[in-house]
C-alpha cells in the first residue's frame, strides 16, 4: 500500500520529521488481532514482525521490550537484560496513561517518555523488522540502523526457548 493513501500515525509523522526511511503497512480491513494474525495478514514472516511490550522493574523503573510475535518474553532474561532483580508486565490499563498508546498499537517511538528500550537478538537477523506504528491496524518497517537513528535500545537473547 502507497504510504499516501494511509492515515498517517504519529509514528509516521515522526519518521517523517526524522527523514527516516521506512514502509507503512495497514491491516486495519482484516480483523487481525494476534501477532502471528497481523504477520500473516502483511504476508510477513512472524520471525520479523516485534511486539512492543512494557514492563515495570524491582526498582519501579518502567523497560520496553521488543520481540518477535509468535515468542514469549522470558522474564528472567528480560531483567538480566535490565539490570534489574525481577520484572514484570505492566497491568494493560496502566499503559494507555504511561505510553500514549493502547494494548495492541504500542509502539517502542513517541511514548510520551522514553523509556530503556531492549529488542530480541534475532532482530539482527533481519534485514528489515515490522512494529506497531502505534495505532491498531497500522505498522511500520525498518532497518535497525534506521531505528537506531530514533531510539536508543540495546540487544539481547530476551524470548523464551
Amino acid at each position: 500500500m502507497k504510504k499516501d493513501s494511509m492515515e498517517k500515525t504519529n509514528v509516521m509523522r515522526l519518521l517523517d520529521q526524522k527523514k527516516a526511511a521506512y514502509t507503512a503497512h495497514s491491516y486495519a480491513s482484516t480483523g487481525a488481532i494476534s501477532g502471528v494474525d497481523v504477520a500473516a495478514a502483511l504476508g510477513q514472516d512472524p520471525a520479523k514482525v516485534f511486539k512492543t511490550l512494557v514492563t515495570i522493574g524491582k526498582t519501579g523503573q518502567h523497560y520496553v521490550f521488543v520481540i518477535p510475535v509468535a515468542k514469549e518474553l522470558d522474564l528472567k532474561k528480560a531483567a538480566k537484560a535490565a539490570g534489574e532483580k525481577s520484572i514484570e508486565m505492566i497491568k494493560s490499563k496502566e499503559l494507555l496513561p504511561l505510553t500514549g498508546y493502547i494494548h495492541g498499537g504500542c509502539s517502542p517511538i513517541g511514548m510520551k517518555k522514553f523509556f530503556p528500550t531492549c529488542i530480541d537478538r534475532t532482530a539482527e537477523d533481519c534485514d528489515t523488522i515490522c512494529f506497531s506504528a502505534g495505532k491498531i491496524g497500522y505498522q511500520v518497517e525498518m532497518s535497525l540502523e534506521t531505528l537506531s537513528k530514533m531510539i536508543r535500545f540495546s540487544l539481547a537473547d530476551l524470548t523464551e526457548e
